[in-house]
């Protein structure tokens, strides 16, 4: 296998298959090309893991940001760590009940539920990936 940053400069016309079929090949006759290994099956579920963790945690970072935003339109602020806001959610919504409306605590709740869904998950990544 040839990583593609190395064939790219031999693509002489516009990207399709065929082209990159004549730059792989072109590429792959140079006596000094680098090629790269082909992953093992344990070294692609690892990697799968790791994507798959980062998807989660950014994710999370979502869901955190869009609760952050709601109570921020309402004058109610935070950290932004998921730390200080899973101590800090209880404590506002039950602290600034003038200024969120039981329908956006609602939301915001909802919102906790589904964090501490991907952080179950998370945690189960990082437990497979201990493991590996």
């Amino acid at each position: 296998m040839i990583s593609p940053q190395y064939v790219t400069p031999f693509v002489k016309t516009n990207k399709n298959d065929r082209n990159d079929a004549q730059a792989i090949v072109e590429a792959a006759s140079r006596p000094r090309m680098n090629f790269v290994a082909v992953k093992s099956v344990e070294q692609q579920d690892i990697q799968a893991v790791h994507r798959v963790h980062q998807l989660l945690v950014h994710q999370r970072t979502a869901l955190i940001n869009q609760a952050r935003g709601l109570l921020g339109e309402r004058g109610v602020t935070m950290a932004k760590s998921p730390e200080a806001f899973k101590r800090a959610v209880p404590r506002i919504l039950s602290a600034c009940e003038d200024e969120v409306t039981s329908i956006c605590q609602s939301m915001v709740l909802e919102i906790m539920q589904q964090i501490q869904a991907l952080e179950e998950h998370i945690q189960r990544a990082e437990t497979w990936l201990r493991c590996s």
